[in-house]
């Protein structure tokens, strides 16, 4: 049976997701910015406060995380670390938590579901790039930050099955039938989770992930 939060930890969770969609490629990780991080003391809003208690009514679990500063505009607000959604992920850092409340919901009743129908097997592993990195939207002239800078994106490459099948973004995407066809459900099902969708159709940068982010208002590519 689930526990409800404590106090200390929704306290935790803030104490120590808006802005336009992503519309250009996301620099890779290796052009992070160096930051050094500084607790930023307040409240959990409410809207935090109830997607805490959505995740763990869903059986996620997780470790609240403290709002942090980094300089240079990044940040981690209402975020959180995920331990456990029912299939083991790599790479997974800070995040947002509505992000984190989509991504556990897309994984359950998304990909698993596609790979059953489309491979007869389940998967068993989902392969990130990763979450929060202070770094700005890679090709934009304004030099505006990316959504990763504030824990509220997610970079995915790959799926592995309980057959020992490894299905890449970067391969599978232009592969055979079926690959093609479980990495187009899960994108379908994606563009209704997540305000920002990029896929390898958008552009070659995204060649090899999923990019997807709450910010922005509905774009899927």
């Amino acid at each position: 049976m689930l526990r409800r939060l404590s106090p200390v930890l929704l306290a935790l969770a803030l104490s120590a997701c808006l802005g336009a969609p992503e519309r250009r490629a996301e620099a890779p990780p290796s052009t992070s910015r160096p930051s050094v991080s500084r607790p930023i003391l307040a409240p959990p809003s409410v809207e935090t406060r109830s997607c805490l208690a959505e995740l763990q009514s869903a059986g996620v679990r997780f470790t609240p995380l403290p709002d942090q500063e980094f300089g240079g505009g990044c940040t981690a607000r209402g975020a959180l670390r995920l331990n456990d959604i029912g299939t083991p992920t790599t790479n997974l850092g800070p995040m947002t938590c509505p992000l984190a409340r989509n991504f556990a919901a897309w994984v359950r009743h998304a990909v698993r579901p596609a790979a059953r129908q489309v491979w007869g097997s389940d998967v068993v592993r989902v392969e990130t790039f990763g979450t929060y990195s202070c770094r700005n939207i890679y090709g934009g002239r304004s030099g505006r930050l990316s959504q990763h800078a504030h824990a509220n994106a997610i970079d995915v490459s790959a799926f592995v099955l309980d057959d020992g099948r490894r299905i890449t973004l970067l391969e599978g995407w232009d592969g055979d039938d079926r690959s093609r066809e479980f990495l187009r459900l899960i994108r379908t099902s994606a563009c209704r989770r997540f305000p920002t969708v990029l896929s390898p159709d958008y552009n070659a940068a995204h060649a090899n992930h999923f990019h997807f982010d709450m910010s922005g208002s509905g774009f899927c590519r």
